[in-house]
């Protein structure tokens, strides 16, 4: 049973000359005619012993190189006096016109190959269109807590501070009682000042007694409110002065 079987491995006689100058390794510039025929018609031949079928393309190319061969196999007749250098610029490369065909069609031959491998890389990604999820959404409002732009690195530095300037008191011919002074309580007296307030305040401001023992509490007070989210500390630059604010009931 006979059949036909057609190839799809030369997309066409450019195509099948390009092959055939990167398998001998020719330069495209200065394309040797006669091998390059000879090679051309030799896959012709192979392609119909195969049965293959061979578009009219590919013998028309066929034609056309060994048209090109025969015009470089004849001989230069010069006029006579003439420069040999001259008369060879006046003279056009038969292979002029081919090498600029092939030259063209390689730059598409490589952007082609380049958006080959751009679709593969593509097709090992899976999408999946945007689904509706507001049926998911539930209607609960969140409370957004500030940020606080001050650290306790901060804090500690403007404590330092404080404590450089303000001169502690020891009386030297008194006898003070200790008196402990609870945090939580200094938390309460803290959140009072600054609600009569109606506004923030100064961080020095929040220690009005002299004393280390009040000094130490009161930070500790201010520290533990902060972390209840009970207070609003900002400072709006590094090293520039904090302020303290209670936070606004809802």
């Amino acid at each position: 049973m006979q059949y036909n079987v057609k190839i799809d491995a030369f997309e066409g006689p450019l195509d099948l000359l390009l092959h055939l100058i990167n398998h001998l390794e020719i330069d495209i510039y200065d394309i040797p005619v006669a091998e390059i025929t000879e090679q051309y018609l030799i896959y012709i031949h192979t392609m119909k012993e195969l049965q293959l079928d061979v578009a009219s393309e590919f013998l028309v190319m066929a034609a056309t190189l060994l048209e090109i061969k025969s015009k470089m196999l004849l001989p230069n007749h010069n006029q006579d006096g003439l420069d040999d250098d001259l008369a060879l610029e006046m003279e056009q490369d038969p292979r002029e016109e081919l090498v600029e065909r092939l030259i063209e069609y390689r730059k598409y031959k490589d952007v082609a190959d380049d958006l080959k491998s751009l679709e593969q890389e593509r097709g090992l990604m899976f999408t999946k269109p945007p689904s509706d999820l507001t049926e998911y959404a539930k209607d609960v409002e969140v409370e957004m807590k500030p940020e606080l732009n001050v650290s306790l690195y901060d804090m500690l530095g403007a404590l330092q501070k404080l404590l450089r300037r303000k001169r502690l008191q020891k009386p030297l011919l008194t006898k003070i009682t200790r008196q402990e002074i609870p945090i939580e309580q200094r938390m309460k007296e803290i959140i009072s000042d600054l609600r009569n307030t109606k506004g923030r305040i100064r961080f020095d401001d929040l220690f009005p007694i002299p004393h280390k023992e009040h000094i130490v509490v009161t930070f500790l007070a201010v520290l533990e409110l902060m972390k209840l989210n009970e207070i609003v500390v900002e400072q709006e630059n590094n090293f520039a002065e904090i302020f303290v604010e209670a936070k606004r009931s809802r």
